[in-house]
């Protein structure tokens, strides 16, 4: 696998000031008293917390968010790739994508504590229209997934947004313009190209994140390239190209991690047998659905969800 370390501009100077991380970490540990994900009073924003490292691999989706870690650290494997993340790092996802991760470092001493803030497309389209007036850069990195270095107005925005969440009247007017803010800072910032592709309904990214929103709902039905092109208004060959660009997966092979993913989920909640759960999620063949089941998490599948059972695992990572 290849780890991925990202760069900043050579715009951007090591002398900016660094966050208040402890400030922050403290008004996280008082909205997580237990482990797990918290929604915060604003839709879309939560706090996270686990007090131990995992040592196997966590399988989940990521949806289109900033993730900003106060305390610990996490890596994410999204295909081949490996992205690592603690305190000094933001982590920024721009499409959903199916992947797997683990907890690095966190004890019950000083769990691993993050916020993460769902991004709204809608609301960045509007506020690409003010910063960047007369149009945003082009952005050459297509990759869904970016880790660069923490931005201390931005993570300082962040500590304003919960401290003003404890106030049921700030809640309402003061903490809509401070996500405002957080995006928009975001947008200027070195990743601003990127953020903005979010929110352009004519960039290559946003017309990958409609064809992979199909593929996420119709994952039980069969694939046709030229359709799905159609689709999203360009050709089978750029489909491929930048599909895999964004996502480091073919359109097959990312339906083939969400069956795989939502199989597993459906045996541990709803104790469907194995036939009974590849045939849910799209599969003609048990035995080629448990070929590919134990290739992709090690195990055949039962053997695998009895483990899991055993270890009072959730069905997904509710602490990403």
């Amino acid at each position: 696998m290849q780890t991925v370390n990202m760069t900043l501009p050579s715009h951007v100077t090591a002398a900016e000031p660094q966050p208040d991380m402890a400030r922050l970490a403290q008004l996280l540990r008082e909205h997580t008293p237990y482990d797990g994900r918290f929604a915060l009073r604003r839709p879309g924003v939560y706090a996270l917390r686990a007090s131990r490292m995992t040592t196997e691999l966590v399988h989940t989706t990521y949806h289109p968010s900033l993730c900003i870690v106060a305390q610990g650290a996490k890596r994410l494997l999204l295909g081949q790739e490996v992205y690592e993340y603690d305190a000094s790092r933001i982590l920024i996802v721009s499409v959903e994508l199916p992947v797997a991760s683990q907890v690095l470092r966190a004890s019950q001493a000083e769990p691993f504590l993050a916020f993460r803030m769902d991004l709204d497309p809608a609301r960045i389209a509007e506020l690409v229209m003010k910063v960047y007036p007369h149009g945003a850069a082009q952005e050459q990195e297509q990759r869904a997934v970016y880790v660069g270095r923490s931005i201390a107005s931005i993570t300082n925005a962040v500590t304003r947004l919960i401290e003003a969440m404890a106030d049921p009247g700030d809640t309402e007017l003061i903490a809509p313009l401070v996500i405002d803010e957080i995006l928009i800072r975001l947008l200027r910032s070195p990743v601003g190209g990127r953020v903005a592709m979010i929110g352009l309904a004519e960039s290559n990214l946003q017309r990958i994140a409609k064809a992979v929103d199909w593929v996420r709902t119709n994952y039980d039905q069969s694939i046709h390239i030229e359709e799905l092109a159609n689709l999203v208004h360009i050709s089978v060959s750029s489909l491929h190209q930048h599909f895999k660009a964004v996502t480091s997966m073919s359109p097959v092979q990312y339906q083939k991690v969400l069956r795989l993913q939502e199989a597993r989920r459906l045996m541990m909640s709803s104790m469907l047998d194995v036939g009974a759960a590849a045939r849910q999620v799209g599969y003609i063949s048990a035995s080629q659905f448990s070929r590919e089941y134990s290739r992709f998490f090690g195990s055949a599948p039962m053997r695998d969800i009895s483990r899991l059972r055993e270890e009072g695992a959730p069905a997904e990572d509710v602490a990403r």
